[in-house]
């Protein structure tokens, strides 16, 4: 078994190859002067695990052309971010179902797919081969159990994330929640007015992505309002798009971290445990 990566995921690659016991090999990646993406694969074996996040166009090109250059390998595909997954509706005539897209596409030349927490998990129907999901909620509290959190009340920015919340919260028996959002459009929310014992505590805001951030500043103002000591952040992945982590921080969140499945300044914890755990109960 081989663990192969894009120039996307290199910590995390090394994170999973370590919790499975295996080698991590060499991708060589460059480009032609018309811009096009050349990489080639120093060694392949039997069995390769493909690591690659899809953040934008340029990495979805990488992990498909890496998956193609371990053609005749038994390969198991991991995209801890799936991008365009948050577009599975056909909201108006003429638009793609995205996530529906660039699920097929990443079915060709595979013989199993993993994620992690996708933002819809029946997204993964969308793949043409096995696929399965894995949460990051223990690694989370794992975190948060390590900080100097005063009565700590996790809380989820809607009802859709709720469940999550719980699963971070509940191996320390802390209290959860969640509030009622209204997305305006991308970058703007409105949140909806609720009572919350948050008094005199530490309050951090758990969700599967920090995109914009627009959520968490409106969350904030709110938790702030009714008397909360502080306001953290803690997700899975960090788009942290259009600057919003230093947006965040000017807010007046107090603490933002996220997970390693997009490497950022702020990952505070790795997805590599959780998913070799699932790699191997699958295999």
């Amino acid at each position: 078994m081989l663990v192969v990566s894009t120039e996307y995921n290199q910590v995390l690659a090394e994170n999973i190859a370590r919790a499975l016991r295996c080698p991590v090999g060499g991708v060589r990646f460059t480009r032609f002067p018309d811009g096009e993406h050349y990489l080639r694969v120093e060694e392949t074996d039997g069995e390769m695990i493909i690591v690659g996040s899809t953040p934008d166009a340029d990495a979805f090109i990488e992990l498909l052309l890496l998956v193609d250059a371990c053609e005749g390998s038994d390969v198991t595909l991991v995209v801890p971010y799936l991008g365009y997954a948050r577009q599975d509706k056909k909201f108006h005539e003429g638009e793609p179902l995205s996530a529906r897209a660039v699920c097929r596409a990443l079915s060709q030349g595979v013989s199993r797919v993993f994620t992690v927490n996708v933002h819809d998990p029946r997204v993964l129907s969308h793949f043409r081969v096995p696929s399965h999901d894995v949460s990051l909620a223990e690694e989370i509290g794992r975190y948060l159990s390590s900080l100097p959190l005063e009565d700590p009340f996790i809380l989820a920015p809607d009802d859709g994330a709720a469940r999550f919340a719980a699963a971070v919260a509940t191996p320390c028996k802390w209290e959860s929640g969640h509030l009622e959002k209204t997305r305006i459009s991308g970058e703007e929310v409105r949140m909806e007015q609720r009572s919350l014992d948050v008094k005199e505590r530490d309050v951090v805001v758990v969700d599967d992505i920090i995109s914009t951030g627009g959520t968490l500043v409106s969350a904030a103002r709110m938790l702030r309002d009714q008397g909360a000591r502080t306001v953290s952040s803690a997700c899975v992945h960090g788009v942290l798009a259009e600057g919003s982590y230093l947006r965040l921080l000017a807010a007046g969140i107090h603490h933002v971290a996220c997970s390693d499945t997009l490497e950022r300044a702020c990952s505070r914890y790795s997805a590599g445990d959780a998913i070799a755990r699932m790699v191997r109960e699958c295999s």
